[in-house]
C-alpha cells in the first residue's frame, strides 16, 4: 500500500474527536452503528460529526450506507487491518539477534 494512504490513515486517526468516534464504529462491528446514536453516545454536535465522519471516509477508514431515513456507519476492517501491518510488516527487520 502506498505511503500516502498510510499517513493520510493515520492523520485522520490522530485526531481526538475522530479517534473516539473510529474506536465506537469499530466497537458496532459489521453491522455498523446509526450516526444518531453516534452522536447521542459521544454528545458531538451534527455538523462536527458529519465533519469528521466525511474525513474517516474520505481516508476509506468508514463506509456510510442508507436505510431509509437513517445513516449508519460501518468501520473498514480491511483498511483497518492494512494500516496496522504497514506498521507491523518490517518489525525487528534490522535487528541483530
Amino acid at each position: 500500500m502506498e505511503i500516502e494512504i498510510i499517513a493520510k490513515a493515520l492523520k485522520e486517526l490522530g485526531h481526538p474527536t475522530r479517534l473516539a468516534i473510529f474506536k465506537r464504529l469499530v466497537k458496532s462491528g459489521h453491522q455498523g452503528i446509526a450516526v444518531g446514536a453516534v452522536q447521542e453516545e459521544l454528545g458531538i454536535p451534527g455538523s462536527t460529526l458529519s465533519h469528521h465522519l466525511s474525513s474517516l471516509a474520505s481516508a476509506g477508514l468508514i463506509t456510510q450506507r442508507r436505510e431509509g431515513r437513517v445513516l449508519f456507519c460501518v468501520a473498514e476492517y480491511a483498511q483497518l487491518q492494512t494500516v496496522i501491518g504497514y506498521l507491523q510488516d518490517e518489525c525487528c527487520a534490522d535487528a541483530q539477534d
